[in-house]
């Protein structure tokens, strides 16, 4: 593993462990180099994804990307990080489970916001905002109305 610090190729391991949901190595590690200490994570992945955007472009899945647009949202919300880690999990195990290799931004976008509202309603809201492009008051009013009305009406 290359140091984020000074480039060298020879890191050292100083300790490992799965992280608290079991889907991920913690590694400790340390550059002889210049001393600097890091963490990184290993995760398994089952399969390579692809996201096709709404304009036909096509992306590698990054799964840090789709943790940080999370975050932007769950900003300065009294949700535990632990809860934020295992929905985005389960989002990304969601998708290779699909069986695809190609998935539509729009899938991705609707698991997310599936996913927040079950964890916070601002964080749904924040989100829906930028996923659904609002442009005037009402469209707050509208996703508003939906958290207030229960889910499963059919």
């Amino acid at each position: 593993m290359r140091c984020p610090y000074c480039g060298s190729d020879e890191t050292q391991v100083k300790d490992s462990r799965p992280t608290e949901d079991n889907t991920a190595i913690r590694r400790r590690r340390f550059c002889p180099g210049c001393g600097g200490r890091f963490t990184t994570f290993e995760r398994v992945q089952l399969r390579e994804l692809t996201i096709v955007k709404t304009n036909g472009r096509r992306v590698p899945f990054d799964r840090d990307k789709l943790m940080r647009s999370v975050q932007v949202a769950m900003r300065k919300r009294p949700v535990e990080a632990e809860r934020t880690e295992r929905m985005v999990s389960g989002i990304v195990r969601r998708l290779e489970s699909m069986g695809e290799p190609e998935v539509p931004s729009p899938v991705v976008g609707e698991l997310v916001m599936e996913g927040l509202r079950s964890l916070d309603d601002v964080a749904y809201v924040r989100f829906a905002s930028v996923y659904k492009n609002f442009r005037e008051a009402k469209d707050f009013t509208e996703v508003l109305g939906e958290l207030s009305s229960p889910e499963d009406e059919d």
